[in-house]
């Protein structure tokens, strides 16, 4: 938003610069001239947000792979190799700068090797870390483990054989980190480790004018889980909101088959009040559109299989549409095209063009808790998706 001074401000601000003031009331003023100028003041504000460190052991010899993944954390934290089925060390870290903040993900081998991390004895850095780890099953299914909340400056010790980490750090000047130690619940935990996996989902729709919406409500976030008081749960309940979503929309897809899947049975699966349901899924059109949406997709995605050969009307009933005509009508209305169409198409390789309907985002995201509400629904354009 730019800012005009005009009459009277505008000749005071431009005296004030030119008559010895001090050097944060000239830099104000000189911000009132650039704005005054029509000149952008962050001319980055709309350039996708890039990732400040992107490091792999793939550039050196795999015996030397290891050593060089230490040196990542040279200042942060001492590594050992406990156990190694293979010479081999393929890792990969990421990370994203914030504002204040910074978002990391590593990528180590997991099963099969053992690696320890210790603190340095004389820390460098004073930081808090929320670190969620990830484990591959051997199906290959990526679970969730026990999130911790440690800070660099303390003691500390951990052998882990994780396969990912997803890791914010938060410095000690954030109003929830001064403290040299914080207690936090094994609930708390997992749910700022949802908030922090949200929050890197969504890295990749995010652009340089967003940082002060994140570090904003990720700093209300923290408040309202490890120092809570009424205005700080306030301040947070966009993110909080964005973490309830994602685990709603885990159990709606999980129950998508089931005809009695009502708003009742989702308040008590996520614990939370109807009122509330409906308020956290307003910008998906209400949570009885957003099921019925996700329903319409799997009959899409049925229809357009040429190898199910099934009826339409057996497609339909198998995901809670047992009036035909009536669900006929509702594709029609989402996709623009009817059932039978659409099986046309899809059969002959064609995807109609108003397909993407679902999946299109909501006008006027406006907020990071928004943002991370529609990335949580799938309503992204997003091509990892």
């Amino acid at each position: 938003m730019l800012v005009f001074l005009g009459g009277k401000s505008a000749c005071r601000a431009m005296n004030c610069l030119d008559h010895g003031s001090s050097r944060a009331e000239q830099e104000f003023v000189m911000d009132a001239r650039v704005s005054a100028a029509g000149i952008p003041t962050d001319p980055y504000a709309d350039e996708p947000l890039k990732c400040a460190i992107d490091q792999s052991t793939a550039s050196v010899p795999p015996a030397e792979q290891f050593d060089f993944f230490r040196t990542w954390y040279a200042g942060v934290a001492e590594m050992q190799l406990l156990r190694a089925e293979q010479p081999l060390f393929p890792a990969h870290q990421q990370v994203w700068q914030l504002g204040d903040l910074a978002l990391g993900t590593i990528e180590v081998p997991g099963f099969g090797y053992d690696i320890r991390w210790e603190h340095r004895r004389r820390p460098l850095l004073d930081h808090w870390v929320l670190s969620a780890p990830v484990s591959r099953s051997r199906g290959g299914e990526m679970a969730l483990g026990k999130p911790r909340l440690r800070c660099l400056a303390l003691p500390d010790v951990a052998v882990t054989n994780d396969d990912l980490f997803i890791m914010l750090f938060l410095p000690r000047t954030w109003l929830a980190a001064r403290s040299s130690k914080i207690e936090a619940s094994d609930a708390t935990l997992n749910f700022l480790a949802h908030y922090a996996i949200l929050l890197h989902r969504s890295l990749s729709d995010l652009k340089e004018g967003n940082l002060p919406h994140i570090v904003t409500a990720t700093a209300n976030l923290f408040a309202a889980a490890l120092m809570p008081s009424k205005d700080h749960l306030a301040a947070a309940q966009g993110p909080v909101d964005a973490v309830t979503t994602a685990r709603i929309a885990k159990t709606i897809v999980e129950r998508l088959t089931d005809p009695d899947l009502t708003p009742a049975k989702l308040c008590r699966a996520a614990g939370i009040s109807r009122s509330r349901l409906y308020r956290i899924f307003e910008p998906a059109g209400g949570i009885s559109n957003y099921v019925r949406r996700k329903r319409l997709l799997k009959t899409r995605d049925a229809l357009a299989d040429s190898s199910d050969r099934r009826s339409i009307s057996s497609i339909a009933d198998e995901w809670g549409f047992t009036d035909p005509s009536t669900y006929s009508r509702m594709f029609k209305l989402e996709f623009g095209i009817s059932p039978k169409e659409a099986r046309e198409l899809g059969w002959q390789g064609v995807k109609h063009s108003t397909w993407l309907s679902i999946d299109q985002p909501i006008d006027g995201v406006g907020s990071l808790g928004n943002l991370l509400i529609n990335n949580s629904l799938g309503l992204s354009l997003s091509s990892k998706r």
